[in-house]
């Protein structure tokens, strides 16, 4: 287990990632400023108020500044296209024409947020002229932004709130969380090793569908790419590895010596692996034969991908593709992402059992991580150590990759709470959901969204920003 001192992060550098790159222009009908001398100052004054709190923010951000006119927001539009933003951010300050956010929308080629945020909760009638008044109009050209979008065929989103107001800018963070996503997706190398486990349908992905959807690339991979770097393992490191999954995991009596040797062996092998293919996730399987070398391989696998997992870089069994892309989404949002299924149903306490054999999030257990030595992995050839434990407990939040008969993927999500109650000592992630209703009606909901078997589980309720996310990648959201 970890020593006293050591967290997992300092035990396991979280991969570094690109940040979501978000442009950022305020905006006012310049016809105005003449007219009334004291307006242009305070929506400036308010769009640098704007502009440091998303300086505060975990992302790139690129401020093109304060637009008058059309001639300015195609200026503006050719910046943010040169910016290659995640996401667009157009803070309205006042009333502004149509006109003049178009062209940002059209020709810089990435999703939009509208936000208008006035300068207070409410005005001061008594004291207010028009000018004054005209700060906190920026409500008023919503309706007409949504319109054109509309009618130009851009998804429209938007944010109306005050300046001040923390849940207003909760939301708006909502949407930078889903930036995140994005990012992540856009440039994220998936790896693809093995074949898949034969009969899983569900599971077999079009290699095209993730470059088309998202921009990702998918590096197929060969067992036999592991397995010369796992030849050149050297007895040091493996030494090395094992030390640091002896601080890391709790060690069961059912630990084999030589099964956990190999597999911090494999685990070194994988580090390489990842490293030489820059991959931001894994899949894999391979089905093997009589104890020969990629049986082995494949039977190896756990430890390493569950620390590869908790670095942030999903490794994911069984071939799933899809989970690994739902795992690095909600990994990026700071949800972690444990690989699950359906296990069991409890009738009696009103929950779900979800979790699965091999591979874990370690950062998400609610206990020290337990290494278990298995002489058979169920459905599967091999044997050696795998990871137990379950998920912190508390809100979660489900997301799985569905696909439809044309071949469209779309986020699928569901919220629920882990329980404490008992579970099975198997040597897997077993976690106990409740989802506030009959756990068979809950299956069967489930089940006719178009989710495949396979899904992350991840922390915290955070349907919303999945759903954020969903619409900046531009694909259709289902929750149960």
């Amino acid at each position: 287990m970890p020593a006293p001192g050591d967290s997992l992060a300092t035990l396991l550098p979280p991969k570094e990632r690109r940040k979501p790159r978000i442009g950022l222009v305020a905006g006012g009908l310049g016809t105005y400023w003449p007219q009334f001398p004291d307006l242009l100052p305070l929506l400036t004054e308010s769009s640098r108020y704007v502009s440091e709190r998303f300086a505060q923010m975990d992302a790139d951000v690129t401020d093109v500044g304060f637009i008058s006119d059309a001639v300015d927001g195609a200026a503006a539009a050719e910046k943010l296209r040169v910016a290659d933003c995640d996401l667009i951010v157009l803070f309205l300050t006042t009333y502004l024409t149509s006109s003049m956010v178009l062209p940002i929308a059209q020709r810089a080629q990435a999703p939009v947020l509208v936000i208008d945020l006035q300068p207070t909760e409410k005005m001061d009638h008594a004291t207010f002229d028009t000018g004054a008044w005209l700060a906190y109009c920026g409500q008023c050209p919503v309706p007409e932004v949504g319109n054109v979008f509309r009618r130009a065929g851009i998804e429209f989103r938007s944010v109306s709130g005050w300046l001040r107001q923390e849940s207003a800018w909760r939301r708006i963070e909502q949407w930078i969380d889903a930036a995140h996503v994005r990012s992540a997706l856009r440039h994220a190398r998936h790896g693809l090793m093995g074949h898949v486990y034969p009969g899983m349908l569900d599971v077999s992905t079009d290699l095209t569908l993730l470059p088309a959807t998202f921009g990702s690339h998918v590096e197929v991979l060969e067992f036999d790419d592991l397995r010369v770097r796992v030849e050149a393992v050297t007895d040091a490191e493996i030494e090395a590895r094992m030390d640091e999954a002896r601080r890391i995991f709790t060690l069961d009596s059912s630990v084999v010596d030589d099964d956990f040797a190999w597999g911090a062996r494999v685990s070194v092998g994988l580090d390489r692996l990842v490293d030489d293919f820059a991959l931001d996730s894994l899949a894999y399987y391979h089905r093997g034969l009589n104890g020969e070398m990629h049986e082995k391989l494949g039977a190896g696998m756990i430890l390493g991908a569950s620390l590869l997992t908790a670095r942030g870089i999903p490794a994911t069994g069984e071939y799933e593709l899809r989970t690994t892309v739902a795992q690095l989404a909600t990994q990026v949002v700071g949800a972690g992402g444990s690989f699950c299924e359906i296990q069991a149903l409890n009738f009696e306490d009103g929950v779900v059992e979800m979790g699965h054999d091999g591979p874990a999030h370690l950062a998400v257990s609610s206990r020290d991580p337990l290494l278990r030595g298995l002489g058979v992995y169920h459905g599967k050839r091999g044997w050696g150590v795998s990871v137990e434990f379950d998920v912190t407990h508390g809100p979660v939040t489900l997301l799985g990759l569905g696909q439809d008969r044309d071949g469209s993927l779309s986020f699928v999500a569901c919220e629920g709470t882990i329980v404490p109650g008992p579970l099975l000592s198997i040597g897997n992630t077993t976690s106990r959901v409740d989802f506030g209703r009959d756990p068979g009606e809950w299956v069967d909901e489930w089940s006719a969204t178009g989710i495949g078997h396979h899904w992350s589980l991840s922390l915290g309720h955070r349907a919303g920003t999945y759903r954020a996310a969903a619409s900046l990648l531009g694909i259709d959201f289902r929750k149960v």
